[in-house]
């Protein structure tokens, strides 16, 4: 199976976690999105709290979990936001 790179980029509590805005990830080709977030996740388990709360983005559209990803599709995963 072949890589594909996507960039993902982060807000809230995973720009916290990670302490940038955006990062470049190569996956297998035929992911889906919801295994960057489970990615991110292992990397800074804080951050499961947020699992099932995380909604997605691709290019720019909301998608579901299963939504497989592309070459260079950027990806956004939206934590639920605090404040005011």
């Amino acid at each position: 199976m072949s890589a594909i790179q996507v960039t993902v980029k982060l807000f809230a509590a995973y720009q916290e976690a990670y302490g940038v805005p955006e990062m470049v990830l190569k996956i297998p080709k035929g992911t889906p999105v919801e295994h960057v977030r489970d990615c991110l996740i292992s990397g800074h388990p804080e951050l499961s709290k947020w699992r099932e709360v995380t909604r997605f983005g691709v290019n720019f559209n909301f998608v579901e979990p299963d939504t497989l990803l592309q070459d260079g599709d950027e990806v956004v995963l939206i934590p639920p936001v605090s404040g005011g």
